[in-house]
């Protein structure tokens, strides 16, 4: 089942065009993540936090990744890191075009 996970975390940036030159390597190599199917970069200036929208095509995949993932936020210094698991339901979110 395709699981959903949400990041979400505290940042003082870069935001914008100086988050992508700053991220792009980081970005290509979450590109090759195994059941990784996309990801949307998030960022909120005004409210001080970054993060990232993930759609895996399975559970155990998600679960891999959270853990890395999580592991390597807490190496850059990052702590507050809120995370958020969700199965989807395939068949409403073909109707709604997910």
């Amino acid at each position: 089942m395709r699981t959903l996970v949400i990041f979400e975390f505290p940042s003082e940036g870069p935001w914008g065009d100086d988050m992508t030159a700053a991220y792009s390597a980081l970005a290509e190599d979450i590109a090759g993540e195994p059941g990784l199917l996309w990801k949307i970069w998030t960022e909120a200036p005004d409210r001080k936090v970054a993060g990232g929208v993930y759609l895996f095509e399975d559970e155990a995949s998600a679960q891999a990744y959270t853990t890395k993932h999580s592991e390597r936020l807490k190496q850059f210094g990052i702590t507050g890191i809120d995370v958020r698991q969700y199965s989807d339901n395939a068949a409403l979110s073909k109707i709604t075009r997910g």
